[in-house]
């Protein structure tokens, strides 16, 4: 059997090394982006196999880019079987400060549109392919988060670029299934990574990276719609999205707030 080819966007750190490392020690090849090249070349060089790592310094949001990054592995490895949008940004913000209405669009920039900026590149070749066993060409997966299924008080900026890439994902999932390409939404909870380490409140069901990227490739490989993880956050997701408007405000009103300081994934 041939190792899977893999494209991961958000690798210098947190999930998307965890997710990086996972399928490295299953044999894939991977292409890794980030915006620091010493971080990402270290990382890459603690792998089973350095060899077969591609490094693109690259900010998701510049759309030349991340079409070079894309070429690059196209060219040199081929068309990916999985992609793995999971750049991020996680800040505090106050829509009542004029200079957050910046970090407001970085967020939404890096979060939701640097998914775009990640599939697209690879939509057209990824049609081009034959299915493989499974029937499928090719895999489109979207790092979400459960803050996009409630607005979080001081999370504007955060939920609302994750619940945009739910829909997102949503939509592409319908569009993409014609063409034989799968879209999984994978919605983490608390995650113990450099973005949570300074949240300054209780995070329930926290769990360790690497759990979580085991967790997720299984969830991957099974070609799952939506899957949260860790489960018992599922449950809380659900119970959330369909508590009323009016017990939701009164619970979570005054909840703890995120540090308004920057904290990239």
């Amino acid at each position: 059997m041939r190792p899977q080819k893999i494209f991961i966007t958000g690798a210098s750190s947190g999930i998307g090394q965890a997710l990086a490392r996972a399928y490295a020690e299953q044999g894939a090849i991977l292409g890794l982006v980030g915006r620091r090249e010493d971080a990402l070349r270290a990382f890459a060089g603690t792998l089973p196999n350095p060899g077969a790592v591609r490094v693109y310094a690259v900010d998701v949001r510049d759309v030349d880019a991340m079409g070079v990054a894309a070429a690059d592995f196209l060219a040199n490895v081929g068309c990916p079987d999985v992609v793995i949008a999971n750049a991020g940004v996680s800040v505090g913000t106050v829509a009542s400060e004029r200079e957050d209405l910046e970090v407001f669009r970085t967020v939404m920039d890096t979060n939701w549109f640097g998914t775009l900026t990640t599939f697209q590149p690879f939509l057209g070749p990824m049609r081009e392919q034959p299915p493989g066993a499974d029937g499928w060409r090719g895999t489109l997966v979207g790092i979400a988060s459960v803050a996009g299924v409630r607005g979080l008080p001081g999370g504007g900026a955060y939920s609302a670029s994750k619940s945009a890439v739910i829909k997102l994902l949503e939509s592409l999932r319908l569009e993409q299934a014609r063409e034989k390409i799968r879209v999984v939404t994978i919605a983490p909870g608390y995650i113990r990574t450099p973005m949570t380490s300074h949240n300054p409140y209780r995070m329930p069901f926290l769990m360790d990276a690497e759990v979580f990227a085991q967790k997720a490739v299984r969830r991957i490989a099974a070609g799952s719609r939506f899957a949260v993880i860790p489960w018992q956050m599922g449950v809380v997701a659900s119970l959330l999205h369909l508590m009323p408007r009016w017990l939701y405000d009164a619970l979570f009103a005054r909840a703890p707030r995120k540090p308004r300081r920057p904290r990239d994934a």
